[in-house]
């Protein structure tokens, strides 16, 4: 008995992935085809990253928008600035993570270390400092 693999197989016999677009395959990378589980697991950890940058925007608009007399003007435009450059940069890290990753899946190297947890981190180190430098100051 004779076996034979498709015609747009590989040598393991798993199939090249029909139908991308030339900009698609460019992007990607090139590599084969991840496990689908794979790709949209990957595609919801993005989107968390998107959440937690869309809540840290909403943050820096509500700090601007209703702190009010709680901290004095340069705090609370400092804090709220720190919020809106960590959200922004935030959502752009998740945007690259994504890529990376995905080619790392499908050219099977090890997957990419995520930069945007130690921006993550110390932004918010350095908005407890404000906001703490800012009580103790309105304390005294």
């Amino acid at each position: 008995m004779c076996t034979q693999s498709a015609p747009d197989a590989d040598v393991d016999g798993t199939a090249a992935a029909p139908g991308r677009r030339p900009w698609e395959e460019r992007l990607l990378d090139g590599g084969r085809e991840p496990d689908p589980r794979f790709t949209l697991a990957n595609e919801r950890t993005f989107l968390a990253w998107i959440r937690t940058s869309l809540a840290l925007l909403a943050g820096g608009v509500a700090v601007e928008a209703f702190a009010g007399e709680m901290f004095p003007p340069t705090v609370r435009f400092t804090l709220g600035a720190l919020l809106l450059v960590v959200g922004a940069l935030l959502a752009l890290g998740a945007g690259v993570r994504w890529l990376r990753v995905e080619r790392a899946m499908r050219n099977a190297r090890p997957l990419p270390l995520p930069l945007v947890v130690p921006v993550l981190a110390g932004a918010v180190v350095v908005g407890t400092v404000v906001l703490l430098a800012a009580t103790i100051a309105r304390m005294g």
